[in-house]
């Protein structure tokens, strides 16, 4: 009989049974617990990677789990669809980015439904679809009106030879990355939300999160960056205004020694207009980096601009400085510098010879030299040298100072936020249009709702040198819609987080051509489980959380958060092999260009060029990528091994949230087990069929009377017990262990023969492999849903597989009359024993000594003590 297990044939039926039967099509349903299982969608760059394919397993392996608990489960597919890298690939393709992302999607459709992800369909979306932008359109005309959106001047890189603004990973040791030219910064008219006014209740929030890691929620408490301080105004000689600073170190205003604002700061503006020196310098910080971590890194400078702040507490004149590590878009643009107190401000204080004072000094007396380094320590400290506020700790030295400041008018106490509002238009083509229209006088108006969507022309060939939207008359020309005077449309668009910000609410109710959200989204919202890369874990989640309150805030959604769980998967990594080239540069090589041998561990242990024939270096363990060559086709293994296989891998190489390590030898490995499992369940249709068919659970098996049954049953439940806990920590690779061990043991009890009918106790037997397979068949299907759906249906099962309970834990399967118990001689383990589970002390102990390993150990000698521990072990002292 031909057991042969044939995954082409078996997945192709099976995808064919889901799709003629709707299977994953899902509707609301009011009597049945929701669950909305979501993978953050990905960007249809062309092929999937297995990146993809882990984080879609592990969704879809949660998603079947919930349905065979008896939940209405979501889980829909959908396309981020905009973005740079489409124009990129345009530009060297020369075809439409519309051309090149849609095929993409549909090449990258076909590689999901071959993995046979239980999705909903009918639910697709893509982000670049005028049905699906229309209504974050219209959204933002609404926040227009309410004040959250507005337009105001921002800082961009500037390339002055393409005339368009890059990214920052266009921008390459400060050029261009495809002109060369060196990046300017400019400031130009930019769309914002004001995701601030939002920045308390995100902060508070994050403690409603429960599900989510500890790592996320730190990563967006840090970067919302609340800071209780004191804004103080310092007069300036000559000025009206005052030079107006946040700190969040009052104490340390006595050792202020000098003040810093940022290059586009009106007083390094003013200076610059009379000093050429200045104005170049000021020049220079324009062409330089203007994000918090370019920064960091640059080297410090700067220049006087001969005029000085006035302490409002002591009355002493202060230097201000025009600097490269002030931003004019943080805070006040202007910074109050402290050398004694603070790293960067005592850097830049030495280099330039400015004084260093010490206020500060710890409690203890002990004495720290400041002119070597800032000591920055508030926790035990005292104020010195700051007039009548010495002698205080932080607390204390804060409240009073703040208190003066309040009472002489010259400051107040402050909430600020690292965070800063979103700006979200981009001068791209490739993205959703920005739905207002400029008058003639400059000033911006609403595309009005019966006039959206504001439609992008996808017919369109990029070619560089600015956005190609400015060129379109037919898309530029328009008309106020309040006046009836020609007007212009305006050609900026959409930062894509704009599209993955909503996306998870949409799918709800994606068919709505009348509403951005219906009464659907509140049944499925919020999100039960989200799943993608810790490296969203501060814009593309800080983001969707601000417009799930925005949706809130219009009456769209009634939760205050998208998404109650998180999970964050680990990378896939793979070896890498290379050379050094000539200039130092390594030339990687694919695996595919390499022969290997391999250790007993499945290690790469030598690798050679196929070429040449000659060694190549062996990196170390990478995340797969096209610039180190060391990526797997997910492609290529499913038509090696079937989709069954990759998935089986994907769960068993690591936990979920751990770095995955690939292993060709692995891979094999679980293949291999698909077989055994497969013929398992062949060999034995014959007899196991018609009790599965009349009762899928074969309930009957508790009632087995033979001992070996008894056993078996034991081993089984004790496993289904280990295995529910596994599933609820998504700890897969444990649960695929189990099954592994299972499968072991019902070779063992088979004998890999199907059941002998002349076997005394061959019904018993019948009963309790048919429960095993069902209970088996059933854990695996939510990793191995298409082996399964074939061993289900071989079995005359008439419920789908999809639907079939989970299985329930027998608790007196797990009760044992016979244990097994370790035995030990002087702490050493000589052997294993079994003994009924009610035996007596001395009955144990007998029965230790009588073992043969364990009397050879022994020889002969009188033990002096035995030690029993019930249930696991006996250790023999002599």
């Amino acid at each position: 009989m031909d057991f042969s297990y044939n995954p082409e044939e078996i997945e192709r039926d099976a995808q064919q049974y889901w799709l003629e039967n709707k299977s994953f099509e899902v509707v609301e349903d009011p009597n049945k617990e929701k669950y909305y299982c979501l993978c953050m969608f990905p960007y249809p760059s062309g092929k999937l990677h297995m990146g993809h394919v882990r984080n879609y397993t592990i969704g879809d392996v949660i998603s079947r789990y919930q349905r065979m608990q008896g939940k209405n489960v979501l889980q829909p597919m959908g396309w981020d669809a905009f973005g740079l890298p489409a124009e990129n690939a345009a530009i060297a393709n020369r075809v439409p980015p519309a051309r090149w992302t849609y095929e993409n999607i549909e090449y990258m459709k076909g590689q999901l439904k071959r993995l046979g992800f239980a999705y909903d369909w009918t639910r697709e979306l893509a982000t670049c679809q005028p049905d699906y932008y229309r209504w974050e359109q219209w959204l933002f005309t609404r926040l227009y009106e309410k004040g959250i959106a507005y337009k105001a001047l921002a800082e961009v890189n500037w390339d002055p030879v393409e005339e368009s603004v890059l990214a920052n990973e266009q921008v390459i040791d400060g050029r261009g990355w495809r002109s060369g030219a060196k990046v300017e910064r400019r400031q130009i008219p930019h769309w914002f939300l004001r995701i601030t006014d939002y920045a308390e209740e995100l902060l508070a929030c994050l403690d409603d999160l429960p599900g989510w890691p500890e790592s996320v929620k730190t990563m967006q408490r840090n970067w919302i960056g609340r800071s209780e301080g004191l804004e103080i105004d310092f007069a300036i000689d000559g000025e009206g205004e005052p030079l107006r600073i946040f700190t969040t170190r009052p104490d340390t205003i006595f050792g202020a020694t000098f003040m810093a604002v940022a290059a586009d700061h009106p007083l390094a503006q003013r200076a610059a207009s009379r000093d050429a020196e200045i104005a170049a310098f000021v020049d220079e910080c324009r062409r330089g980096g203007f994000k918090e971590a370019d920064v960091e890194t640059m080297e410090k400078k700067g220049r006087p601009l001969g005029v000085d702040a006035i302490n409002p507490y002591n009355g002493e004149r202060i230097p201000v400085w025009v600097a490269n590590f002030v931003l004019m878009g943080y805070g006040t643009g202007a910074v109050m510098a402290v050398p004694a107190h603070d790293e960067r401000d005592h850097a830049f204080a030495t280099r330039f010879e400015l004084p260093i004072r010490q206020v500060i000094a710890p409690a203890d007396g002990t004495e720290v030299d400041v002119q070597a380094a800032a000591w920055t320590d508030k926790e035990n400290m005292v104020t010195v040298n700051s007039g009548e506020f010495s002698g205080l700790d932080f607390k204390t030295a804060f409240d009073r100072i703040a208190a003066a400041a309040e009472a002489g008018g010259f400051g107040a106490r402050r909430v600020n936020y690292r965070l800063r509002d979103w700006g979200l238009s981009r001068q791209r083509y490739w993205g959703c249009p920005v739905p207002m229209i400029e008058r003639e006088g400059g000033d911006p108006v609403a595309v009005p709702e019966d006039q959206l969507p504001v439609v992008l022309p996808e017919d369109v060939t990029v070619q560089g040198g600015g956005s190609p939207l400015k060129q379109i008359a037919e898309f530029v020309n328009t008309v106020d819609p309040e006046t009836g005077q020609p007007a212009r449309r305006d050609t900026d668009t959409f930062d894509t987080f704009v599209e993955s910000s909503w996306y998870y609410a949409r799918f709800a109710c994606a068919d709505n051509d009348a509403a951005m959200l219906d009464e659907r989204a509140n049944y499925w919202l919020p999100v039960d489980q989200y799943i993608g890369g810790i490296e969203h874990a501060i814009l593309h989640l800080l983001y969707a959380r601000f417009f799930h309150k925005l949706m809130r805030d219009e009456a769209l959604v009634t939760s205050d958060e998208p998404f109650t769980n998180l999970l964050t998967q680990g990378m896939v990594l793979a070896e890498t092999y290379y050379r050094e080239g000539e200039s130092g540069k390594k030339l990687y090589f694919a695996p595919d260009e390499v022969d290997v041998e391999r250790d007993e561990t499945g290690r790469v242990a030598l690798a050679r060029l196929k070429a040449d024939g000659e060694p190549v270096e062996i990196g170390r363990m990478e995340s797969m990528s096209k610039s180190k060559r060391n990526g797997v086709d997910p492609e290529a293994m499913i038509e090696r091994y079937g989709a069954d296989t990759v998935r089986l891998f994907m769960m068993f190489a690591a936990p979920p949230e751990q770095s995955l390590e690939w292993n060709d030898n692995a891979v094999a490995g679980s293949h291999r087990f698909l077989r055994r499992y497969h013929e398992l369940v062949q060999r034995q249709r014959e007899f196991l069929g018609p009790v599965l068919a009349a009762d899928p659970a074969c309930a009957r098996a508790a009632g087995v009377a033979d001992d070996e049954c008894r056993r078996l049953r034991g081993v089984l439940h004790g496993m289904l017990d280990k295995v529910n806990r596994d599933f609820a920590k998504f700890q897969f690779n444990t649960v695929v262990a189990a099954c592994m061990e299972l499968v072991n043991h019902l070779e063992k009890f088979d004998g890999r023969k199907p059941l002998d009918s002349g076997h005394g106790a061959h019904e018993d037997r019948v009963l309790v492999m048919a429960e095993a397979v069902s209970v088996l068949t059933r854990v695996l299907a939510p990793v191995v849903p298409h082996v399964t759906h074939a061993a289900w249906q071989g079995l005359g099962i008439d419920t789908p597989l999809i639907d079939a309970p989970w299985p329930a834990v027998d608790d007196g399967a797990l009760v044992s009359d016979r244990v097994k118990l370790v035995v030990q001689v002087n702490g050493k383990r000589r052997a294993e024993i079994e003994v009924a589970a009610d035996a007596s002390r001395d009955d144990i102990v007998a029965a230790a000594l009588a073992d043969e390993a364990v009397a050879r150990h022994v020889d002969g000698a009188t033990p002096r003590k035995s030690i029993v521990v019930p249930g696991r072990l006996v250790n023999v002292v002599i």
